[in-house]
């Protein structure tokens, strides 16, 4: 009993994660800042926090993305618990604006 116990104690440690996501260049820039504060709204009601987020501006993509050839790009360094990073990318995954994301954690041992 005492291994689940330990299981349970990992998993409400917060750990460290960047997320780069690529959002739709038809998004108006209301949309686009209504999807970021969505993204730290549901970061920090799990619990976590967010350390800070780069808009790195519209790029061109490698291959075309749902018929796009460029895109938004933005990264973001996160710090929350990994069950919260699973639900993350749940939400991310339905939404109709972001067409591709990468949830890394960095405080691999």
């Amino acid at each position: 009993m005492a291994e689940k116990k330990a299981v349970k104690l990992e998993d409400s440690e917060l750990r460290d994660y960047e997320l780069v996501l690529i959002i739709s260049p038809e998004v108006t820039d209301e949309a686009f800042e209504a999807t970021l504060d969505n993204l730290s709204k549901s970061v920090t009601e799990s619990g976590g926090t967010v350390a800070s987020v780069e808009r790195w501006g519209k790029r061109k993509l490698a291959y075309p993305l749902k018929n796009f050839m460029e895109a938004n790009y933005v990264l973001t360094q996160l710090k929350m618990s990994p069950a919260s990073g699973k639900q993350l990318e749940a939400n991310l995954r339905i939404s109709e604006d972001v067409l591709r994301h990468l949830l890394i954690r960095l405080d691999v041992d």
